[in-house]
């Protein structure tokens, strides 16, 4: 498993004692990235002696924490988390068997579920469009999806080294949806498999910097995907849009192309 946490102690503990708490673990590898966080995180490692901890020295973004969390697994598959998600007991059993079972499928997803135990806002589109809704399966039975948000994402390993690694060029929104495409272009699934639970938090509203993320991983999704003229575009609206909307702290980031990472707060 791989954790990328900054600044979320409470919910990492959580996610850490959900994971302690899993079939197996004893068998399980647990690395968290921690970005720069000031809040005690990094303390968590005594509390966990399994843990492997990598403390980096400011937030470099979500998606270099990422490559740096898969690259120093040792595992056939890498199962990716958010710091605000609590994996059910038999999750991982349950999307490790799907993968075994299942060879043509380079990733699968848990459902997401909210404090409830209802379906959370998890499905997305290709290309991204910052909207996401609930699986709603029919059955118990594992199903192909194009997007799944990447709060919690298993990946067999092998297919994030085909693409050497996950695109840096993005922050802390657009990685998952990259990755997703990716795969589908290999002609292989993402399997969601309902009988998976894992609880996300999630619900933190968009502040200026958060959102021109989002805008500016769309235009690098749109131009890696879709070619450069619609790059261009999506580009040209991550500014005009907030500039007709007089968003001027989006439009601040915009402008600049300033992705989330170290040289701004999250």
């Amino acid at each position: 498993m791989v954790v990328v946490s900054r600044n979320r102690e409470a919910l990492l503990r959580r996610c850490l004692e959900s994971l302690r708490d899993s079939q197996g673990q004893e068998a399980l590898q647990t690395i968290v990235v921690d970005n720069g966080s000031t809040d005690g995180s990094a303390q968590l490692e005594a509390e966990f002696p399994q843990l492997r901890l990598f403390r980096l020295p400011k937030n470099f973004g979500l998606t270099k924490a990422l490559n740096i969390g898969w690259r120093a697994a040792e595992a056939e598959y890498v199962l990716f988390l958010h710091d605000d998600t609590e994996v059910a007991p038999d999750a991982i059993d349950r999307l490790a068997a799907v993968l075994d079972a299942n060879a043509t499928a380079a990733a699968v997803c848990p459902l997401l579920v909210d404090g409830e135990g209802q379906p959370a806002p998890q499905l997305g589109s290709l290309p991204p469009d910052g909207q996401w809704r609930s699986a709603q399966p029919a059955s118990a039975e594992p199903l192909a999806v194009e997007y799944p948000r990447g709060a919690a994402l298993m990946v067999r390993s092998f297919v994030i080294k085909s693409i050497r690694q996950i695109d840096e060029r993005y922050g802390q929104f657009g990685s998952d949806a990259d990755l997703a495409a990716q795969i589908r272009r290999g002609s292989r699934q993402i399997l969601l498999v309902p009988q998976a639970r894992v609880r996300h938090h999630g619900g933190r509203d968009l502040s200026a910097d958060r959102h021109a993320d989002f805008l500016l991983g769309r235009a690098v999704f749109l131009g890696k995907h879709h070619g450069f003229a619609a790059g261009l575009q999506a580009r040209l609206a991550a500014i005009l849009g907030p500039l007709a909307g007089f968003r001027w702290g989006v439009l601040r980031h915009t402008l600049s192309g300033q992705k989330i990472d170290g040289n701004q707060p999250q």
